[in-house]
């Protein structure tokens, strides 16, 4: 990897959960803080997955109000089997919590669709 690609990982506004434990530590700090959370369930071996990391990462940038986690269904398998994901790429959009939306496949205009509802919600809610 060149240093400009080394730069643009170290600056990842996607949070990569390695364990049960960080998911549970992920999603509860999330929750004190009344912090909505994006998820993206991934695998290394589906390139839709892949393909979607960058469109993923151009969302965690414009919205940082949400906290964006990656699960690779791989290494994190019970968190997967947690929440039901049986295909990759799957997307959950969670409030305290809770799952209140999910995308399943690689469809940016979806997504980004969901999340912008998501998070006028939010907003609305909030005010």
């Amino acid at each position: 990897m060149d240093v400009q690609g080394q730069e643009q990982q170290n600056k990842s506004r996607v949070v990569k959960v390695d364990s049960v434990e960080s998911w549970e530590l992920f999603v509860s700090q999330a929750n004190n803080q009344g912090c909505p959370v994006f998820v993206h369930f991934t695998a290394s071996w589906c390139m839709p997955s892949v393909a979607m990391n960058p469109f993923i990462e151009e969302l965690a940038s414009a919205y940082p109000d949400v906290l964006f986690l990656s699960v690779d269904v791989d290494d994190v398998k019970d968190v997967a089997s947690k929440m039901e994901v049986k295909a990759m790429p799957t997307f959950l959009l969670m409030r305290e919590g809770a799952v209140v939306d999910k995308v399943v496949g690689a469809n940016p205009e979806e997504i980004r669709k969901r999340i912008d509802g998501f998070v006028q919600s939010i907003r609305i809610h909030v005010a």
